[in-house]
This record gives C-alpha cells, sequence and structure tokens, in this order.
C-alpha cells in the first residue's frame, strides 16, 4: 500500500487501487455546520472524512431534519456517483468538525471505472448508508427515546472514533425527532445513573457497557451488518 490514512475505507483499499484514487485526493478541513451536499444537487465531490462526523439528514417542509445515517472516518460521501447517481438524495451536514480528504466526483467515476474491486468497496458503503438509513426508520417507530439516544450516542462514537462528542440537546432533538426537553430529561437519566456525563454542548460516555445494554437493538443490528459488509475493518472506538 502506497499510503496509510486515518480514513478506514481508503486505508483498506489495495495497493492498486489507492493508486488509482491519492493522486486527486486534497487534504481538507470540515467545519461544523458545513453543508456539503444538498438534495436534488449534482454530485461533484466525493469527500473521505478522517475525523469528525457527516449527518445525512433528510428536511421536511416544516424545517425539521431527522438523521438518516452518519459517516466517520469509516466511511465517504458520494460513492453513488460510481453507478451512476447523478444528484445527492438527502442534505449532508458536518455535525462534528475534523479533517479529511475530498476529490472530484470525475476522478473517482473514472478510478472506479478501471477496476472491479474499487466498484465492489464503493457498493459496500452505499449499502452501509442504506442499511442505516432502514434501520433508522425502524428505530424511531418503534423505539423509546433512551434506548434511541443510547443507541445514537453510541453509534456517533463509533462513527467518530471519538470520546468527547460536542452534542447540543437542540441537535440530539433535532437528530431524533424528539423535543429538546425529552433530550434533556433522558440525557439527566443517563448522567444520574453514571452512563454519560454531560456539559453544555459536549456528552462524554462514561460506562460503555452499560450504555450498550441501555440501547435498543438497533446498534447491534447495524453492527452486524457493518462486520457483514466489511468484515476485517474495525468499527468501535480506541477504548
Amino acid at each position: 500500500m502506497s499510503a496509510i490514512y486515518s480514513n478506514y475505507f481508503l486505508n483498506s483499499l489495495s495497493a492498486q487501487d489507492l493508486a488509482l484514487l491519492s493522486p486527486d485526493l486534497k487534504e481538507m478541513i470540515f467545519n461544523h455546520g458545513d453543508v456539503l451536499a444538498e438534495a436534488g444537487a449534482p454530485i461533484r465531490t466525493i469527500y473521505f472524512p478522517e475525523s469528525g462526523m457527516i449527518s445525512m439528514v433528510v428536511e421536511l417542509s416544516s424545517g425539521d431534519r431527522l438523521e438518516a445515517a452518519l459517516i466517520g472516518r469509516s466511511g465517504m460521501l458520494g460513492a453513488g456517483v460510481a453507478f451512476d447517481s447523478k444528484t445527492y438524495l438527502n442534505v449532508a451536514i458536518v455535525q462534528m468538525p475534523g479533517k479529511g480528504f475530498a476529490m472530484k466526483a470525475s476522478a473517482l467515476t473514472k478510478a472506479a471505472e478501471a477496476s472491479e474491486t474499487l466498484r465492489v468497496a464503493l457498493f459496500r458503503q452505499e449499502q452501509y448508508l442504506l442499511a442505516q438509513a432502514q434501520q433508522t426508520a425502524a428505530c424511531n417507530a418503534k423505539h423509546q427515546i433512551p434506548a434511541r439516544l443510547s443507541t445514537w450516542l453510541l453509534r456517533v462514537r463509533d462513527a467518530s472514533r471519538e470520546e468527547d462528542l460536542a452534542l447540543t440537546q437542540e441537535f440530539l432533538g433535532q437528530m431524533l425527532g424528539v423535543q429538546r426537553a425529552s433530550i434533556s430529561l433522558v440525557a439527566a437519566t443517563l448522567q444520574d445513573a453514571g452512563l454519560i456525563r454531560y456539559r453544555r454542548g459536549h456528552v462524554r460516555i462514561t460506562d460503555l457497557t452499560k450504555l450498550e445494554v441501555t440501547a435498543c437493538e438497533c446498534y447491534a443490528a447495524l453492527r452486524v451488518q457493518y462486520k457483514r459488509l466489511f468484515p476485517d475493518t474495525e468499527m468501535t472506538a480506541p477504548k
């Protein structure tokens, strides 16, 4: 392999596939609130986070935003362009700042046309985003807020590989589709139980094992999906 990246997708590629992408990768900073994609906009740029987190969100006519999927340093945004996707289906927003790489969509398409193994890897990325969206829909419909919040915090931890999560109650409420007051009550309950430590704008998981017990089945289900698609990649944040 010709280079070592902190983005696990890039780092998992063969030397031959990485060589197809590396010349076109440009370093970039992801700032909180950056909108990387708009629903219906042409896919022109591909993003590979090395830290931080991107949220794929569905915007409603009321102005509310609901999260459908997370993209962290294991993944990428825009892989569908390699399979003739022309536009983004949803909005993509940087929710936790970080750094990473970007490349032109045309360069990714050209590389994918030259390598079947790269196309397979890109297709698996799109499959995992779809799995997240499907699981999230089921979770929001059937599970209670404490379990959903626990699951979501664990997923953010896995996606970002960070222990200290910069997350406001307002943002948590938006992503889970519930009132801020509900998030405040649930977060206080989790903190009183010793599962998390919460201060203004920051959450730290203090008892990972107990939080996993509190989480709904969706956390484990998505981990199983991830392991099926990426058997050689570890998704859990360092302890």
